[in-house]
């Protein structure tokens, strides 16, 4: 298949397109800089610049874009930013595919902020988005802006993402380094559920999507089994031979997490319920797993 993938460059698209690649798929990159190689093809989503024919040519489209959620959540433009990089992106994409013949399907990555805070309900596919905080708000404009992809008759498979364990991911790369001095710290009691996916699972199961011409609908990209913060935060500092004793208070996440705060604090019980009914089979199963297979060697 051509696939055509947005957000190339990341950590999860890197690792997406070149699995893509070793399996015989024709992967397409839409860069925001000129083209320099045959297999890349420049775009500006907003100034809603695409070239239409490289959409019309796919038989995918996947789009991975959004800027960093490392920054100052207090600030109005880095809010938009993370907003607009996400939703602007998608909304392109999406009236392009609308707009070709062939109608392409479209892999359109989200968040599990989607669903909100739901306390220790078990939430599978079917949950209701909850609340107003701040990235719930940004995940559901993320998910209707696929909709014109869907009303032209799109497959569209919406990846409801937890928060990604690997070595090179946001997640590991601030909280690390504080784990092997041995000032990790659970946030607040510990006691709300916080999904996590090892990025081998996360790549496996796009393709799987990517490939699997019947999947359509919401995923959630999330181990089978989910964790607390206090069991995430006991297993990643296992991994480093430390113990986390500390704790940060839920005012202070409050204060300095701003905007972002509710997603450290909501509870996420996330089961990938629509996976493993379309029969897709994980590698790793729970939180222990999930680290142990984010930080191995390569």
């Amino acid at each position: 298949m051509k696939v055509v993938i947005a957000g190339s460059s990341g950590f999860l698209g890197t690792a997406l397109r070149h699995v893509l690649a070793d399996d015989g798929h024709e992967v397409v990159r839409l860069v925001r800089r000129p083209a320099r190689a045959a297999d890349e093809s420049q775009w500006d989503p907003y100034a809603g610049t695409l070239d239409q024919a490289v959409v019309e040519s796919a038989d995918v489209v996947v789009n991975l874009a959004g800027s960093s959620l490392l920054g100052n959540p207090h600030s109005a433009r880095f809010r938009r930013t993370l907003h607009d990089s996400r939703v602007v992106t998608t909304r392109l994409l999406a009236e392009a595919i609308a707009r070709s013949d062939r109608v392409p399907a479209f892999i359109a990555q989200n968040g599990s902020g989607w669903y909100g805070d739901h306390g220790d309900e078990l939430l599978t596919e079917d949950a209701e988005s909850h609340g107003e905080a701040f990235m719930t708000r940004v995940c559901r404009d993320w998910e209707a802006a696929t909709e014109p992809a869907r009303e032209a008759g799109s497959r569209v498979c919406v990846l409801r993402t937890a928060p990604v364990i690997d070595r090179d991911s946001l997640v590991t790369r601030v909280q690390l380094p504080l784990f092997r001095l041995g000032l990790g710290a659970r946030l607040s009691d510990g006691r709300q559920w916080f999904p996590v996916v090892s990025r081998r699972d996360w790549v496996a199961a796009a393709a799987f999507l990517l490939e699997h011409p019947t999947a359509a609908g919401p995923f959630n990209m999330a181990s089978p089994v989910p964790p607390t913060n206090a069991e995430f935060t006991d297993a990643l500092a296992d991994s480093v031979h430390r113990r986390a004793f500390l704790v940060a208070p839920a005012p202070v996440l409050r204060l300095g997490a701003g905007a972002l705060a509710p997603d450290l604090l909501g509870s996420y019980r996330l089961v990938p319920a629509a996976l493993e009914a379309a029969g897709h089979h994980f590698f790793d199963q729970d939180v222990r797993d999930v680290v142990a297979a984010g930080l191995a060697h390569p």
